[in-house]
């Protein structure tokens, strides 16, 4: 069974994850505007992969007895001032999901809940790979600027980017 204070927690986590899916729509759909079809489903990955660690979570807290609380989803940027300042909030973004989850982590430890403590692994190790990832694409806009056929060739390839749902194999993509 969970403790009250991590159920309160991983609830809390639950809802930020549900926000950072919602974020990523936001991204997903101004690059659709701005005619960038490969970085628009590039986002549009990230908001499927946080539904399913929303989703996981959720899971989680019932599978251990506990109490879903269902939140309310703060209001998302929907305007950005350039490619690499999106990437540049997703980089921070994802930080900051690292801290909340290191902080969980913690908390397990600190709860003696080896369950939870087992749980998190993953997403600690998901974490390690998302941060690799958005600091691979920041520094690529960074080397190209805003050469047209750089950016191009990138949205080229981020449009091969598949989604796989790993929540469910404890692979990280």
């Amino acid at each position: 069974m969970l403790s009250k204070l991590l159920e309160k927690e991983i609830n809390d986590q639950i809802n930020y994850e549900f926000w950072s899916a919602q974020l990523y729509l936001s991204m997903s759909a101004h690059f659709a505007d701005l005619g960038l079809p490969g970085f628009a489903h590039w986002m549009y990955i990230q908001y499927q992969e946080e539904t399913t660690h929303a989703v996981k979570f959720f899971n989680y807290v019932i599978e251990r007895g506990g109490k879903v609380q269902v939140q309310p989803i703060q209001e998302v940027s929907t305007v950005w001032d350039s490619i690499l300042s999106v990437f540049k909030e997703t980089m921070e973004h994802e930080q900051k999901v690292t801290t909340r989850i290191n902080h969980l982590a913690d908390t397990a430890v600190a709860e003696k809940d080896h369950a939870t403590q087992s749980m998190l692994r993953w997403f600690i190790d998901e974490q390690v790979e998302e941060e690799a990832n958005v600091k691979a694409i920041v520094d690529t806009l960074k080397l190209v600027k805003d050469n047209g056929y750089g950016i191009y060739a990138l949205d080229k390839e981020l449009a091969t980017r598949v989604f796989i749902d790993n929540t469910q194999t404890g692979i990280n993509a």
